[in-house]
Parts: C-alpha cells; sequence; structure tokens
C-alpha cells in the first residue's frame, strides 16, 4: 500500500488524510492557529525553551559588556532617555501592568526573531515541506525517542510493517533475508555475484522519509531495454553500490543516506545462502523460487552453507532492541530464512527467553491473513508457530497477531481459485503452545481486486499497543 505524498505526520504520529484538505489541518481561526502555534513552541523535550533564554540572557550581557567597555557614555543619555519613557508609561498605566507589558513586548521581539530566523531556514532546507518548523520538530523529537524495534522477515510483508512503524519511532532496525533467487534479484545474483537486492530495496523505500521521487525512483521497474526489461532501478543502483563500497552493508548505509530513511535496513548475513527443502512427497527442492513452485508440503526446511555468520550489526541491534516483531511475510521464504542465521536466532533468544535476564523484552509475530499456496497450504495459526519453533528449537515469541474478521465473500472466492484460505485461528492449539493472542481489525481489502494485504496504519498501532501494555508489565 502505497503512501499518498499529500498524507502527513501528525504530532501522535499517525498520518492525517486528506478528508481535512489540502494541508492535512482542519481550518482554524487565524487568532486561534497563530496561539497554538506559539503554546507548541512551549512543549517539553523541544529543547527550544533553554536557546530562547539563552538567546535572551546574550543581548543583555551583549548590551552590559557595551556599557562597561565604553564607561556608558556614549548611552547615558540614551539610558537616560529609556528611563523618562519607562517613567511617562508608569504615569499613565499602573507599574503592575506597564512592567508585565514590557517583559512580554521583550519576549515577544525575542521569540518572534528566534522563530522567524529558523523558519527562514527550515525553507531553504525543505522549500516544499507545508507542514510548520514546530509541527516537524514535534514529530522529529518524538520518533527519536522511541523504542528501537527491531522488525525481522522479508518480501512485502515487511516493508508494509515498515510503512506503519517509521510513524511511531525513528530507532528502527529491518532484518532482512537474502535468500531471495528469482525475478530481477535472482538474475543479477547469478549474472553479478552480489546478494539479492529486491527485498532490501523495497524495505528502504518504506523507510524513505516522504522522499516521493527518490522512492519512486527505486522502485521503477524497466519494460523494455536489452537486458534491462524486468529490473527495478533500485536494484541495479544497489547492485552498482555494492561493487562501488565492496559490500552489501556499506551499500545499503550510502543509499540510506540518498533515501532519507528513518532507521536502518540490514541483511541477516553476507554469505551467499541459498534456501533447500524437503517435501512429504519426498522431493528435495533447492533454491527459494523453486520451493513454492513445488507445490508440496513442507517437512523439513535449511540452507547451504548450513550455518551462515550473522552481520555483527545485526547482533548488536538485537542486543539493544525494546521490541522484536517477526514477520509479516512469507512463511518459509522469508520469515524462516532469517532464522536458519544460528546467531540470529541465539540472539533473539538471549532477548526474550532467557531465565537469568533481569527482564525480557516484548515479542511477537504477525502471521499471515492468508495461506500461501506451495507454502503454507491449510495452515492454521498454530501451525504457522509450530514450523517456526521446530526451526529455532526454542520459543522466540510469546504472543501472535491476528486478523479478527473474515474477507468479503468475493474476496475469498478469488483467493480459493488460487489455492489459498484464510488462516484458520485455532485458539486452544495457540493457547497450548504458550502464546497469548492478540486479535485486532488489520487487514486491508482492495474490493476492485479482491486482494487483502496488512494495513499499515492498523497493524502499527495494534503493535504499539500492544507494546505498551507488555512494556509496562515487563517494568
Amino acid at each position: 500500500m502505497k503512501i499518498s505524498p499529500r498524507d502527513k505526520v501528525t504530532a501522535r504520529g499517525i498520518p492525517a488524510h486528506s478528508s481535512r484538505g489540502e494541508s492535512g489541518r482542519k481550518p482554524q481561526p487565524l487568532v486561534k492557529s497563530f496561539v497554538s502555534r506559539w503554546f507548541k513552541w512551549l512543549a517539553p523535550g523541544l529543547s527550544v525553551k533553554r536557546w530562547l533564554l539563552l538567546s535572551a540572557a546574550g543581548v543583555v550581557l551583549t548590551s552590559l559588556g557595551l556599557a562597561i567597555w565604553v564607561r556608558l557614555t556614549p548611552i547615558f543619555h540614551l539610558m537616560q532617555g529609556l528611563g523618562n519613557s519607562v517613567e511617562w508609561l508608569a504615569q499613565l498605566l499602573p507599574r503592575n501592568v506597564s512592567g508585565p507589558v514590557v517583559i512580554l513586548l521583550g519576549v515577544f521581539f525575542v521569540f518572534l526573531g528566534q522563530t522567524r530566523s529558523l523558519e527562514a531556514i527550515t525553507e531553504v532546507l525543505k522549500p516544499d515541506n507545508d507542514d510548520e518548523l514546530v509541527d516537524l520538530l514535534i514529530t522529529h523529537r518524538r520518533l527519536k525517542r522511541g523504542p528501537k524495534i527491531v522488525a525481522i522477515g522479508g518480501g512485502t510483508g515487511l516493508s508494509t510493517l515498515l510503512r506503519g512503524l517509521k510513524n511511531y519511532s525513528a530507532n528502527i532496525t529491518a532484518i532482512v533475508t537474502v535468500a531471495d533467487d528469482g525475478g530481477s534479484s535472482g538474475r543479477l545474483r547469478k549474472d553479478f555475484g552480489v546478494l539479492p537486492p529486491g527485498d532490501i530495496r523495497n524495505c528502504l523505500a518504506a523507510l524513505a522519509d516522504q522522499e516521493k521521487l527518490l522512492t519512486e525512483l527505486f522502485q521503477y521497474r524497466f519494460v523494455n531495454g536489452n537486458g534491462l526489461t524486468g529490473h527495478s532501478f533500485g536494484n541495479l543502483f544497489l547492485t552498482a553500490m555494492t561493487d562501488i563500497t565492496g559490500d552489501l552493508e556499506q551499500a545499503i548505509a550510502a543509499s540510506s543516506e540518498v533515501l532519507a530513511v528513518r532507521g536502518k535496513v540490514l541483511p541477516a548475513t553476507l554469505t551467499d545462502v541459498r534456501l533447500w527443502a524437503d517435501l512429504a512427497d519426498g522431493r528435495h527442492i533447492e533454491g527459494e523460487s523453486s520451493i513454492t513452485a513445488a507445490n508440496g508440503k513442507i517437512v523439513t526446511i535449511g540452507c547451504y552453507p548450513e550455518n551462515p555468520k550473522a552481520l555483527p550489526a545485526v547482533l548488536q541491534a538485537i542486543e539493544e532492541a525494546d521490541y522484536i516483531v517477526i514477520g509479516p511475510g512469507s512463511l518459509y521464504t522469508s520469515v524462516i530464512p532469517n532464522l536458519l542465521v544460528p546467531e540470529i536466532r541465539e540472539a533473539i533468544a538471549a532477548r526474550t527467553n532467557n531465565a537469568n535476564a533481569a527482564r525480557n523484552i516484548p515479542s511477537i509475530y504477525v502471521c499471515n491473513i492468508m495461506t500461501q499456496a506451495g507454502e503454507t497450504d491449510g495452515y492454521s495459526v498454530a501451525d504457522h508457530i509450530r514450523a517456526i519453533d521446530r526451526t529455532c528449537g526454542q520459543k522466540l515469541f510469546y504472543a501472535v497477531i491476528v486478523h479478527k474478521t473474515v474477507p468479503s465473500a468475493g474476496t475469498l472466492i478469488h483467493y480459493a481459485q488460487e489455492q489459498s484460505h484464510p488462516v484458520f485461528l485455532d485458539r486452544e492449539d495457540v493457547s497450548a503452545l504458550g502464546r497469548r493472542i492478540v486479535s485486532a481489525n488489520i487487514m486491508d481489502e482492495d474490493l476492485d481486486t479482491s486482494l487483502v494485504r496488512h494495513n499499515h496504519h492498523k497493524l502499527s498501532r495494534a503493535l504499539f499497543r500492544w507494546y505498551s501494555k507488555a512494556h509496562m508489565v515487563n517494568n
């Protein structure tokens, strides 16, 4: 689900929609709007009031220093004139009225000068931004104070999640699978020997800070051209940057600066991994794209080489995390491949399942809404959890978030034709697995295409609501 270029982020971190007008705000009287904007500058945590007071003190000290330097001679008559003016004003108005009026007038001039200066700077740096400077500062401070979130997955599911999470925290680390071997990523992997950039590109675009043109450029896919057809610009850019910088991690860091990304995107490993799966009918399938195409029941999944090394930055992010979110995404080809890296699953377990730890951080699995043909045919919520537990050999999360309503009849028929059905919530089995169920309305249904996806606004709101409760319990 693409973010409209007119979607703005409010002070609460939830985009305001266009029903409120072009700027996303309800019309307000001029005086009320002006006063409201001024009081926003006094909001705690902006680190503005201290600098205003410091500026005022600087003006006083500068005046005092000038007076001392010139021994008051040039400004004696000026000071005397000011004194006479003050005395005259006191005769017109009582001192308890004229004094505060003069003070407020002085504060007004200092404050107005500061705000106009900052607005002038902002106009140069962000000429196309319609938001007030104070709103940008409030949002920036709030996002900087947000929890450190680690989101694990791949495919469109993870990028959808990130679009919502970035409105609640700037401290996001997306850990992305590099097992893809199909489409543009597979061709680049084969031709240039680079790790597949497709899922990483999607996550970078999702975390971009309203840089619409650059995001569209990264997602642009060539429709013709010798050797270019089917490739996205972002994939080619990341491939070139990998060659220039020497590895994918540095290429992602450079791309993040270009896109003004909130947070970080990291590959789970820099090892060239290849998935394999044993099916119930005895077949052994190799390659991520071939596993789904085999259309069989997956019994065991693994990768070559058997124990790939985790990226050190990934382990550090998990160690420092306040909140871990696993999924959504294709169970066997987007979510589980990250957990096939032993160091990653052990690091998660150390933060979420450590009996010796002072406290375990909140961790949750976002279950898919529909089953996926060739991967999770007939799977229930408990089946998804068992598959992850079986791969990891231990619990990595203690809650699962599921959608609580059923898609429309037309959508169900559309998916049934593709051998896909809603993931059934078997409450007793999920509880028996020691998981808490978080039920919420987190689905986005397109009645024109009969497709369902997670709604990034609703999903992120539900995840943070649960995180707040879990965080309070743990503390």
